[in-house]
């Protein structure tokens, strides 16, 4: 009987300390968002010390009055849009992956992304119908990604299920949204082609706070109701019969977690871009680091892309001094090497 208590005590211990290690692992990624954001502030054509940045953002006296301006106006809204547009994505793929089991899952590889692409060239291309192209471009981008989640939603609610089936139709809706977005740039005028694909590389610059305010309110809404279903998400990992057996309704986990993740997912992309790599690296650092306990797995995923797409806007300004890279490319030249170290780590 002693034995047993003792024992019982010291599995206590164990997992008291190993949940006190996962959150010394998420308060790191929120360390490295947070200096990420100050450095992403400071780099630019006109480089800013960073101790001015940090008095700047802290309102402390001795503030230089043209660093405040650069600082307010012009570089927190496009920091702070890589942050949350890094963490809508890092949520949106690691949720993508819980609730297929498939660790190749992520907003990208279901064609979400293409769709937001295809829906901005259509209005670059053909118009905007009468609505300013600032407002027009993000439109037709979350329409069409709304779309192709109305496609993904179809097959999800069907009663044979199959994850790998929602896997195979998101690869070919990739494809085919592809198929006409390199045709919609075949037939366009050579100008209009090029903003097309600019559109396309992914770009922090065209972040205000308008855009910046619906992008966080959307995310933090979308997480909340997703971290409502922290335990059911967790146990979906066990397997779907196991799941099933304990009480989870999980078509209906299904279509609400799709539908969050599109919402989230269709809204960052909308304004910024296609940026890729981010729904597919963050969560598997997430996964290596803190499990698959939901508690800290959503949390660490949503850190970690923020840290990440953070980082590559402050690489995409220092590649080459006085040039901005999009920081689409950024990722993907990043993202690349660094899953290929996971695949073949992990084997």
């Amino acid at each position: 009987m002693t034995q047993t208590v003792i024992s019982t005590a010291e599995i206590v211990k164990n997992q008291r300390a190993l949940e006190r290690r996962r959150w010394l692992v998420v308060l790191f990624f929120l360390a490295v968002s947070l200096t990420g954001l100050v450095f992403d502030i400071a780099t630019g054509p006109s480089m800013l010390p960073v101790g001015e940045v940090v008095k700047s953002l802290l309102g402390l006296d001795g503030a230089d009055a043209m660093s405040h301006v650069i600082v307010h106006d012009l570089r927190l809204p496009m920091a702070l849009m890589a942050l949350v547009v890094g963490a809508a994505l890092g949520v949106g793929g690691a949720e993508i992956q819980t609730l297929l089991n498939n660790p190749m899952a992520s907003p990208y590889t279901l064609g979400l992304a293409a769709a937001a692409g295809l829906g901005a060239s259509l209005v670059i291309a053909f118009g905007s119908f009468g609505l300013p192209e600032t407002l027009a471009v993000p439109a037709g981008a979350f329409v069409m990604t709304m779309l192709a989640s109305g496609i993904l939603f179809l097959f999800a609610s069907a009663r044979r299920f199959n994850s790998a089936v929602l896997v195979l139709v998101g690869i070919a809706m990739l494809f085919l949204f592809q198929s006409f977005l390199s045709l919609i740039q075949f037939i366009a005028a050579p100008e209009v082609s090029q903003q097309i694909l600019f559109w396309l590389f992914g770009s922090l610059t065209k972040a205000t706070w308008e855009s910046l305010t619906v992008t966080a309110a959307v995310t933090a809404v979308c997480v909340t109701l997703l971290s409502r279903d922290l335990w059911k998400l967790t146990a979906l990992r066990l397997g779907e019969e196991r799941a099933a057996g304990l009480g989870i309704n999980l078509q209906r986990l299904r279509i609400k977690t799709l539908v969050l993740v599109a919402v989230m997912t269709a809204t960052a992309i909308s304004f910024v871009g296609i940026i890729g790599f981010i729904g597919l690296v963050a969560p598997h650092v997430a996964r290596m680091l803190l499990g698959e306990d939901q508690r800290f797995f959503l949390p660490g995923a949503m850190l970690a892309g923020a840290a990440f797409l953070s980082v590559a806007s402050v690489l995409s300004k220092t590649i080459i001094p006085g040039a901005l890279f999009p920081v689409g490319i950024v990722t993907s030249f990043v993202g690349v090497p660094f899953f290929f170290w996971i695949v073949l780590s992990k084997r």
